[in-house]
């Protein structure tokens, strides 16, 4: 029995989404807090070092911080039935989903918040306001304050006037393909979530799903999409529409075509952003040569790639790394035939270059942080 723990989130936050999901899913007890608590600045703060959502606090006065970490925790606990599926295709290709919710979708997701205004920011400003500290005079100074942070951030990830119109681009055409799939099945791979799933909830309900604008384009587009970020956050399977569906994931190891799809329009966007990102932190690398155990920085310098003929530059974060190395992992663990098997797969998604993209430093984890190994 895993006794009750906190969760320091917010609903409005990425990366809460996922653990939130999981947790949820899992039915493993937990009460959720604003990080704006004395506890959160007393207690939690000093032992994990930064102020980052979410955070998980343990009835022993343990934490651990990061969504993925989380995760992974929790899949690895007695009673608690995993989420990596057991097959090798969709082994992979969950852990794939993982990397797109956590890295490759934060376009579209800060896109969507930060440049439709007179449809989000009264709702954000109140979202924000939840994250002044105890005692705060005026949180709306909080709130616009980390308004201002989260939206340069958006453009350090590329979200500038000249993308503004390919990133809407793909993602229509993304949740168009979603729908398609979310009409044959209720989850990514059959009748229960995946890790995939928890790493796609993140960007879809954190922003997409919530944020005045993009719901409301959801809700019209691809109401089988906002279906499924219901169906994510309620503990029973939730899938009434589904009355011959098992709470199984698909059979044969079958990645459906429909899913097929959606991968390779993900691919458009995510190989060449993580090849320019490798390249420009493979040489952040070698011009500084970071001492193993330093601690690894959100972005090491900034990629530039082609999108449909639109240059791109954005931040390269390490992290996609480390969640990469994760996917190729599960691969190189695989027999001679089931490589071959999935290697086929990803040829034909055009993700192929994902299996032996690297960088030159593996990071690891120490004491709550990414360090340089």
């Amino acid at each position: 029995m895993i006794e009750a723990c906190v969760l320091y989130g917010v609903p409005f936050s990425l990366y809460t989404g996922k653990a939130r999901a999981y947790l949820i899913k899992q039915r493993i007890p937990y009460r959720e807090l604003v990080s704006a608590t004395e506890q959160y600045f007393n207690v939690v703060l000093p032992a994990v070092h930064r102020w980052r959502i979410p955070t998980i606090e343990f009835p022993d006065g343990t934490f651990i911080q990061d969504g993925t970490i989380i995760v992974e925790h929790f899949d690895k606990q007695p009673g608690v039935e995993s989420a990596v599926p057991p097959t090798p295709k969709q082994k992979v290709v969950s852990l794939l989903f993982d990397l797109i919710g956590m890295e490759g979708l934060l376009r579209p997701a800060m896109h969507y918040r930060w440049n439709f205004p007179d449809d989000n920011d009264g709702y954000l400003q109140q979202s924000f306001a939840t994250l002044a500290p105890p005692g705060t005079e005026d949180p709306s100074a909080v709130a616009k304050n980390g308004m201002e942070r989260m939206r340069a951030a958006a453009v350090a990830f590329g979200v500038v006037p000249e993308t503004f119109a390919v990133v809407e681009e793909l993602f229509e055409e993304l949740l168009e393909l979603l729908d398609k799939h979310f009409l044959q099945v209720p989850y990514l791979l059959g009748g229960k979530p995946s890790l995939g799933d928890f790493g796609l909830i993140a960007p879809f309900y954190g922003h997409l799903s919530r944020d005045p604008y993009p719901s409301s384009m959801m809700k019209k587009r691809a109401p089988r999409v906002f279906r499924w970020t219901e169906r994510m956050n309620r503990t029973e399977s939730d899938m009434g529409e589904f009355p011959e569906q098992k709470e199984a994931f698909l059979e044969g190891d079958d990645i459906p075509d429909t899913l097929k799809a959606v991968l390779k329009k993900i691919g458009e966007d995510l190989v060449p952003e993580s090849k320019a990102a490798a390249e420009c932190i493979n040489q952040w690398l070698a011009d500084n040569n970071p001492a193993a155990g330093d601690p690894v920085e959100r972005g090491v310098g900034f990629g530039e790639f082609e999108l449909r003929g639109t240059k791109v530059t954005a931040l390269a974060q390490p992290w996609r790394f480390f969640l990469l190395a994760r996917v190729q992992t599960a691969f190189n663990e695989l027999d001679d035939t089931q490589r071959q098997e999935v290697r086929d797969l990803m040829k034909d998604l055009g993700l192929a270059p994902l299996l032996t993209l690297t960088i030159d430093r593996q990071i690891k984890r120490h004491d709550h942080l990414e360090v340089w190994g």
